[in-house]
């Protein structure tokens, strides 16, 4: 090894000792404090109930990062180095990245999004354009769902936050509305007080809002009554299917015809 290469760097090291000593010194203790920041950070948002871990883990490596790079070009400035070259460049490349990246990084927004605003939560029940699901994971660049039909689906965040999102599970109770057609022929007073009779003898119906029987249409072959009724989230389906039958049941039984379709045919004689 040439000994003027080692002499000259014995001699550089020698005239920045300090700035060496003091490069490492901001080195290691901005490390330090950033671990500690980005620590107290992620628990801080963890204990906020607005905040889902997945969000509060990713803000607090945004934080570790940010100020790794303020300590990365802090002791870039101890040894004269020109940081705001150095910062342009920086920004150059994140801009290039991102905009390499834009799909991906808009999935990563709307995932920061649904986390913070909380339009469903896992366990609740959605309906989002063509999906109607369970809501089994959110994570920063797609959520998993489940359809009732047991099908598996992955959903680009961005797609969900763009669309109009139906919660099937925020609010406890749900209003059912049951439409049955009976003849023209048919008492539309008894009908009414039929399905109201049914609303008041299943306890899954609430009284308050009170059950509501109207009629609903005038239609081709038939007059449409309408029964609406309020009920906890959890029962809306079941009592759905068994309201329905049960009206169908005691119509027959009430002698309340529900008609098929009809038409009627006038023919001039020739």
């Amino acid at each position: 090894m040439d000994l003027s290469f080692v002499t000259s760097i014995i001699e550089w090291l020698q005239a920045n000792i300090m700035q060496i000593i003091g490069a490492f010194a901001v080195l290691v203790i901005g490390l330090l404090i950033a671990s500690v920041l980005s620590r107290w950070a992620e628990r801080a948002l963890s204990k906020s109930s607005k905040f889902e871990p997945t969000i509060a883990n990713f803000l607090s490596n945004m934080v570790k990062y940010a100020l790794w790079a303020v300590v990365l070009v802090t002791v870039l400035s101890q040894f004269g180095v020109e940081t705001t070259s150095i910062i342009a460049a920086l920004g150059g490349m994140a801009l290039a990245v991102g905009l390499a990246l834009q799909g991906t990084l808009s999935n990563v927004a709307s995932g920061v999004m649904i986390l913070v605003q909380r339009p469903f939560v896992v366990g609740e029940a959605i309906s989002v354009d063509r999906f109607t699901a369970t809501v089994q994971r959110i994570g920063l660049f797609t959520t998993e769902l489940k359809q009732f039909d047991g099908l598996f689906v992955m959903v680009p965040n961005s797609e969900l936050w763009n669309q109009p999102i139906v919660n099937l599970h925020r609010h406890p109770t749900r209003r059912i509305e049951l439409i049955v057609g009976i003849g023209y022929d048919d008492s539309m007073q008894q009908a009414r007080e039929t399905l109201l009779g049914l609303a008041a003898a299943d306890e899954r119906v609430l009284k308050d809002p009170e059950p509501q029987a109207f009629v609903a249409s005038l239609d081709d072959s038939s007059v449409g009554i309408g029964l609406r009724v309020w009920c906890a989230t959890g029962d809306y389906m079941q009592l759905t299917w068994d309201l329905t039958e049960a009206a169908k049941a005691t119509f027959d039984d009430k002698g309340i015809t529900i008609p098929f379709p009809q038409r009627e045919i006038t023919q001039k004689a020739a």
